[in-house]
């Protein structure tokens, strides 16, 4: 997208960020790993990852550094997922609830598991990333199917009319799209 900030991108007259934290509303504490406008309108605490462009995996385990141990459920999302709702997240946890696993996923209609879309038990989540930087010798540079290969996670599928909530904006078209799925 040009090198662009996608998380300042704007759908329906919101950035994409504000959207994910408003699936997130009732999250405490809601941590963004990145940088956010000084502006910003949602209280949020801010980390980055150390060294800066480690990835996501990297970026989850800063943030998690945020999160108090107590907290039972902590919700892994990109900033990127402007049709993401507080129902699609909802569904994530209830199942986690339900399921004897350290996440719960999205799996896309391609069958592929959209792990930036997920609720985790938060000391599932810390264990699997201890395993990832155990297996790797670090989390830097580490793809997200690590966490997969350290963790059982519950995989389920959207069922409901409209589109999906891992939605995620990755060109000029997703946005176009998103846009037109947002009205």
């Amino acid at each position: 997208m040009g090198g662009a900030d996608k998380p300042t991108l704007t759908v329906a007259g919101q950035s994409m960020l504000t959207r994910v934290l408003a699936a997130v509303h009732d999250a405490d504490p809601r941590v963004v790993v990145g940088r956010i406008p000084t502006d910003f309108p949602v209280p949020v605490h801010v980390t980055r990852e150390d060294p800066a462009g480690g990835g996501p995996v990297a970026a989850a385990s800063a943030g998690l550094a945020l999160v108090p141990a107590h907290v039972t459920y902590t919700a892994l999302l990109a900033a990127d997922l402007p049709l993401l709702t507080g129902e699609a997240v909802d569904v994530l946890r209830l199942t986690l609830e339900s399921a004897p696993m350290e996440g719960a996923v999205y799996r896309d209609t391609d069958g592929h598991l959209q792990t930036l879309c997920g609720v985790w038990r938060t000391a599932g989540l810390r264990a699997a990333l201890t395993r990832v930087a155990e297996s790797r010798g670090g989390l830097h540079g580490a793809p997200v199917r690590a966490l997969l290969e350290h963790a059982r996670v519950a995989e389920v599928s959207w069922r409901r009319p409209g589109p999906p909530p891992w939605f995620d904006c990755d060109t000029d078209d997703d946005l176009r799209t998103a846009e037109e799925w947002a009205r």
